[in-house]
């Protein structure tokens, strides 16, 4: 290895080819992860004293004694108070590795996420309530909820705290003031943070991913009492939602549950990515809607969660939507060939169904304005 190579030039070539990870381990190159794929750099493997060359300088003084105690350490650096790195230092086979992660600065919004306009309209007439960003991994519920947050901040002047496991995009406050929380450097756990965030005087709270019970109790409560709540949730759709929520609690508690989320929840949003037909764009959302309003809150409170599918399909104009209305709008728009869309459909029958209206639809506006 070049004597003149640093961690310093590496995190640099890492925002120049916007790599969201360095990977340095001994008996390989550095490796950076573009756009989900591993890069090894042009440069011989390196040894156990490079490793330690190359990362101590930005090992913080006080976790030099973890590490060799606890054979590994997190923590944040910057660069230039610009650029911010979670870092994951360990050792492995006697040897110091480390795994380092870009926290994007660009924040997401919601034209170039290609969300319908119901998110928009979620983060600037709610200011109080759950608000729950939902889907499989790799769906982009991260960057949603990104762009919901990012847009309050240049929009409205809030007091906003996050708590993330990691922190995946970097706000710089604009009209809003920001506190950013990770699991691991900044509070030990969610419910640790949560309780404390109660205390910090939030307007907006956004929790990284609703996990565990204290987390998920705390959530809602904190929406219940004037809050406004954004949480992701690992879940395929929106009905799943209240399935895994009532997951975490006993039997006995789930009337008090649903009771609680009848009040408090604003709106349930699923997501999922499905290959765009259009030049530069690899990936569009479809999504799905929930939002709360007296019939679907006495659903809620009743336990009639099958309801909920024919409440979102017919509810248009308030901006609910199932996700065969989502695909359908994609393939009419031209975002999505209908093979494409009928692969991520939940009723391939009923999508082709609506596909034929819109079709239909449209066919007539055309000859009429001919006419």
């Amino acid at each position: 290895m070049a004597d003149d190579l640093t961690i310093q030039r590496l995190l640099r070539k890492m925002c120049e080819v916007e790599a969201s990870d360095l990977h340095l381990k001994v008996g390989s190159p550095p490796v950076l992860r573009i756009a989900a794929v591993l890069h090894r750099i042009d440069m011989p493997p390196m040894d156990a004293d490079e490793t330690v060359r190359l990362l101590s300088p930005i090992i913080p003084d006080h976790l030099r004694a973890v590490l060799q105690d606890r054979g590994g350490i997190d923590f944040s650096h910057h660069e230039n108070m610009t650029e911010r790195f979670r870092c994951s230092i360990f050792h492995a086979g006697g040897s110091l590795h480390a795994a380092i992660r870009r926290v994007n600065p660009k924040v997401p919004d919601f034209e170039e996420l290609n969300l319908p306009p119901i998110y928009r309209k979620m983060t600037e007439v709610t200011h109080e309530g759950l608000v729950i960003v939902c889907g499989v991994t790799g769906c982009g519920k991260s960057s949603t909820l990104a762009a919901m947050v990012g847009h309050i901040n240049e929009h409205r002047s809030c007091n906003i705290i996050t708590v993330e496991d990691p922190v995946e995009f970097l706000f710089r406050p604009n009209m809003s003031y920001i506190s950013q929380r990770e699991i691991g450097i900044d509070v030990p756990d969610f419910p640790i943070a949560l309780r404390a965030a109660v205390r910090q005087d939030p307007d907006v709270l956004m929790i990284g991913e609703m996990r565990d019970r204290e987390t998920m109790l705390a959530g809602i409560q904190a929406a219940e009492t004037g809050h406004l709540v954004f949480v992701t949730l690992h879940t395929a759709d929106t009905l799943q939602s209240f399935s895994r929520i009532l997951e975490f609690f006993d039997t006995r508690d789930h009337a008090f549950i649903r009771s609680s989320l009848a009040v408090g929840l604003r709106a349930v949003m699923a997501q999922r990515l499905i290959p765009s037909v259009r030049p530069n764009i690899q990936r569009v959302p479809a999504t799905e809607v929930l939002l709360n309003n007296t019939v679907v809150a006495d659903r809620i409170r009743d336990a009639e969660d099958e309801d909920l599918p024919a409440i979102m399909a017919g509810s248009a104009e308030e901006g609910m939507h199932d996700f065969n209305t989502s695909l359908a709008l994609l393939v009419e728009h031209d975002w999505a060939d209908l093979k494409t869309a009928e692969q991520y459909s939940p009723n391939r029958d009923a999508l082709r169904s609506k596909v034929r209206g819109i079709s239909v639809k449209a066919d007539l506006l055309v000859s009429k304005a001919n006419k």
